[in-house]
């Protein structure tokens, strides 16, 4: 996804929010490396909302009424330098400000998690250590009281670089975050473009990620978007049969030809034109594929990118058929 400030702007803010970090939630008993914490795993499907645009009026997170529909909310971004967009308005808030967001939004059923990296940052290519870099990542989810981490990576470079860097560093950050925030007490996604499960790539892409640690990753909310005008953009092509430029990645071919669990790919699309380069489908149309890929024994669930763009009225459209409100 793209970020809606630039790389200068993110660590600006991130400085600047540096004031904010004294005030901090209370915790839970810490035991070893980890927060004990009750699950906040939502059971598929899954319906992810990513925020990154500054809202006029707001401060934090929507309210829940807003965002009706949902259980899985991602401030979005996380960086290796620090917070940026609405991660580092999180951060900013006081301790019982978002002690009263976590209240409403457990309420409502909406988990709250940070995304990290997104296009703003291509980790593997600029040398950051996995290891550090998802233990940082951990004790900021832990000190602000999130819920989880999705991982938006889009190191391009590193993936088409084909020489298994982009495998490597991905298997060992999604290791190494996984021991600080325990399955079943913290999520843990990943958001990759669907090209990376193509058996184009010699060294795996995220076919090898799920082969290494799947089974760390609690879902994919899959990024079927700005790969072309013309891919993923129908029922056919977003779920059956995908254009030969990238073989093998509709849904149910990432299942049947990659070997991924077919509970683990949520579908993931722009809510307006506007939000993505291409592969925009009608919320209207969009669920009429949600409806068929039910049909055919899928429910994990869809992402969409990004709130206020999308909101209630947005994603009761796309479950009316399928998962309706």
């Amino acid at each position: 996804m793209v970020s809606f400030f630039k790389r200068l702007t993110a660590l600006v803010s991130a400085v600047a929010a540096i004031g904010h970090v004294a005030a901090l939630p209370t915790f839970s008993t810490s035991t070893g490396n980890s927060v004990v914490k009750r699950a906040t795993i939502p059971a598929a499907p899954r319906f992810v909302l990513y925020s990154d645009k500054w809202v006029s009026g707001e401060t934090g997170p929507p309210a829940p009424s807003t965002i009706v529909g949902y259980n899985v909310f991602a401030l979005s971004f996380w960086l290796s330098a620090g917070p940026a967009d609405q991660a580092v308005e999180w951060s900013s808030l006081t301790a019982a400000n978002r002690q009263t967001f976590k209240t409403e939004y457990s309420a409502a059923g909406i988990s709250l998690i940070v995304s990290a990296f997104g296009s703003t940052e291509a980790p593997t290519s600029s040398g950051e250590d996995p290891t550090t870099t998802a233990n940082n990542l951990a004790a900021w989810v832990i000190q602000y009281d999130l819920d989880g981490v999705d991982v938006d990576y889009e190191d391009f470079n590193a993936i088409n670089a084909q020489d298994g860097s982009a495998e490597t560093w991905l298997s060992t950050f999604t290791t190494a975050i996984r021991a600080k925030l325990p399955q079943g007490q913290y999520i843990l996604t990943h958001a990759p473009v669907a090209p990376w499960f193509s058996s184009i790539y010699t060294t795996g892409a995220y076919l090898k990620v799920d082969q290494n640690v799947g089974s760390l990753i609690d879902w994919y909310n899959i990024q079927f978007y700005n790969q072309g005008t013309t891919e993923y953009t129908t029922c056919a092509g977003l779920l059956n049969t995908s254009s030969t430029t990238y073989p093998d990645s509709a849904l149910f071919q990432i299942n049947t030809s990659g070997g991924v669990s077919l509970d683990k790919l949520v579908i993931g699309k722009p809510a307006t034109a506007a939000d993505a380069n291409n592969g925009y489908i009608a919320p209207a149309t969009l669920a009429t594929c949600v409806l068929d890929a039910k049909n055919e024994k899928w429910d994990a669930g869809v992402m969409v990118w990004e709130y206020p763009d999308a909101a209630a009225a947005w994603i009761s459209s796309v479950r009316s058929l399928a998962f309706p409100l």
